[in-house]
């Protein structure tokens, strides 16, 4: 399987369309002729002049968007992590599938569909709107031994890719990403010590809302972690399959599989930008489609974002995950391209240039 699989991903990358440079300076230059001072709209037209690279239009349509939450439980909850119990991840699949989370709502202002997709939960989760691509039943406790096998990180990539594939043939044109996993903050945090040379002391943040005791045991788990596995920063899949989990997993294959459908993805807060980081680590081309949405609260994710170039779009203080910061995102972007449609130049309206 895994030399097959390898050459899938090598086949999907290579569907990746390159950054349109020209199409973005087009964009540029019909956004100067607009009734305003040039550059005045601040990030509003870096995301236009970004779709447009992405896309090659000056307008694209991207009425159709979907927030994919990914979900998976972690074993290294076993070293009390987390302010939660892991009874909480298969709970809140079935309220995202209910329509009753955070992300739903946010979604539904944003007029785009949630997905719920079971990566590596703990449960058997019965629902028809569920989609199970399921490959651990719960990650390993990483503290003690890898958190997956290669082939297993493997498989979680390459299913990240087929949702993907599958809602961009349904129509859908843009994307944000979202997790839920109680625990999922200390692999997030493992992973970024390992790939952006943070230490564990800068990566490890408070993640539910634990306390100062149990913030310094986290850090002491990160570390461990890292010592008992030895994941090679030069490979990726190396560090995913050690200290990382099924729900990265898929979302970093997602992104790859959303930009092979040239679909841009806004991603959501910490554990979305370490998927995001790993995605970029084996695809560097993905990193054009990619918005960050917003800073969140855990002290990891500016690094993680810097490492990747990107800039958030707001910082409200968020650290719920699920996809709510990069869905408010979706907001932003309607804008900016409503912007460059509506707007009157300055030829048209009749007003004088400076």
């Amino acid at each position: 399987m895994a030399n097959s699989a390898y050459a899938q991903l090598e086949n999907v990358i290579g569907q990746i369309t390159l950054y349109q440079e020209s199409a973005a300076q087009h964009a540029k230059a019909h956004s100067d002729q607009l009734t305003k001072p040039i550059g005045s709209l601040g990030k509003l037209e870096e995301i236009a002049f970004r779709l447009a690279g992405i896309s090659g239009r000056l307008w694209p349509n991207l009425s159709r968007k979907a927030v994919v939450v990914m979900a998976g439980d972690h074993g290294v909850c076993e070293e009390g992590v987390s302010a939660y119990p892991q009874e909480v991840t298969p709970q809140m699949v079935l309220n995202f599938l209910g329509g009753g989370a955070a992300v739903n709502v946010l979604a539904r202002q944003a007029g785009a569909d949630v997905y719920c997709v079971d990566m590596g939960v703990n449960a058997d989760i019965e629902h028809p709107d569920l989609i199970n691509r399921k490959v651990v039943r719960g990650t390993a406790n990483m503290a003690k031994q890898p958190a997956m096998s290669r082939d297993e990180a493997m498989q979680a990539i390459m299913a990240g890719i087929q949702v993907a594939d599958e809602l961009a043939k349904q129509g859908y044109r843009l994307f944000a990403t979202g997790e839920m996993g109680i625990g999922n903050t200390t692999p997030s945090a493992a992973l970024t010590s390992v790939l952006t040379g943070l230490s564990p002391e800068q990566s490890v943040g408070r993640g539910t809302g634990i306390n100062d005791e149990s913030w310094r045991h986290k850090i002491e788990v990160v570390k461990r972690a890292i010592a008992v596995n030895e994941p090679d920063a030069a490979d990726p899949i190396d560090v995913l399959a050690k200290v990382g989990g099924a729900e990265i997993a898929g979302m970093a294959g997602f992104i790859i599989g959303a930009a092979a459908n040239g679909c841009p993805v806004v991603i959501d807060g910490f554990i979305s930008s370490v998927a995001a980081l790993v995605a970029v680590r084996l695809a560097e081309q993905v990193k054009p489609y990619l918005f960050a949405s917003h800073l969140s609260q855990e002290q990891g994710h500016a690094t993680v974002l810097e490492s990747m170039g990107l800039s958030p779009m707001i910082q409200l203080d968020m650290r719920l995950g699920e996809g709510t910061g990069a869905v408010l995102c979706f907001h932003f972007i309607d804008a900016a391209l409503k912007l460059m449609q509506e707007m009157a130049t300055f030829d048209s309206a009749g007003v004088s240039r400076e």
